[in-house]
């Protein structure tokens, strides 16, 4: 869990992939998804794998959860797929891995490492092999991908104001890299990833500021309940229109943060609009 002695009067929390750096396609499409399809075996109903992958990472309300954590729910749903069904495609989620999903608070390879060498489980061994080979193939192909236009701006004018973290689902690996190659870890106190456990448990140092001096900045439904459980304010950054939300949020939404006009009906009307850009059932029709 996050440590973190407050320097200023307000705290701002930023999510990385996707909200920050445009590089959530990038990584989903061309690293985890043919990880994916080949540890998996999933070659003869690829086309439906990357599908629901992007669907369930990068399309719905369950964008930008915890890899593990998605890689369960799409085997579920695409297990249950017809055309998946059709062609006797053996799709499962076997239980020892499931089970750590709901039990391991530490979402990460470390802890998955650990889980491996206690129990031997095979499916617990086969998600560690994956996990690792897409953190190889997102060192060995992302980069060169600067931070959406206006981030920059918007940490430069928060920094004097306010304690700037990083609070992302991403290997902390991975996101300090990201974050030094564009020279703007310079601006956050601390860059906290998968090994610092959620992003609810990540922001619970909101306690230490006062009502409404809180903002987190994100992308997906999972920051804004991140958000929600520690009572603080919430900027979205829509999917989709990201370089239109980070505009906003440097010509209005920090002015009206710092200056406690943020709460209220500027909250909710910034909310209404997000509630509109993510569905939350797939197209496809499932069999129950």
């Amino acid at each position: 869990m996050l440590t973190l002695t407050p320097q200023r009067d307000y705290l701002i929390a930023i999510d990385s992939d996707g909200c920050a750096f445009d590089t959530m396609e990038l990584k989903h499409k061309e690293c985890f998804i043919p990880s994916f399809i080949n540890f998996y075996g999933l070659q003869a109903i690829s086309r439906f794998a990357r599908e629901t992958w992007e669907f369930v990472n990068l399309y719905s309300k369950t964008r930008g959860t915890n890899r593990f954590t998605a890689l369960v729910t799409t085997l579920d749903l695409l297990a249950k797929r017809p055309e998946v069904v059709a062609r006797q495609a053996n799709v499962q989620v076997r239980e020892a891995l499931r089970a750590w999903t709901q039990t391991e608070k530490r979402l990460g390879n470390p802890a998955l490492e650990a889980q491996v060498a206690a129990t031997n489980a095979p499916a617990l061994a086969q998600a560690l092999a994956w996990s690792k080979d897409v953190n190889a193939r997102i060192a060995a192909l992302v980069r060169d991908v600067p931070p959406f236009p206006q981030v920059r701006e918007c940490l430069e004018r928060s920094a004097p104001h306010a304690d700037l973290i990083v609070c992302s689902a991403t290997p902390v690996a991975a996101l300090e890299a990201e974050w030094y190659e564009h020279k703007i870890a310079c601006f956050v106190k601390a860059i906290c990833g998968q090994e610092q456990g959620t992003k609810q448990e990540i922001l619970a140092v909101a306690s230490q500021y006062a009502e409404h001096h809180v903002l987190m900045i994100g992308d997906a439904p999972g920051d804004y309940a991140a958000a929600q459980a520690n009572h603080t304010l919430f900027f979205p950054i829509n999917p989709g229109a990201e370089v239109a939300s980070w505009q906003r949020l440097h010509q209005e939404g920090l002015d009206r943060f710092f200056n406690g006009q943020f709460a209220g009906e500027y909250q909710q009307q910034l909310l209404a609009d997000f509630e509109s850009y993510l569905p939350e059932h797939p197209t496809w029709k499932q069999i129950v």
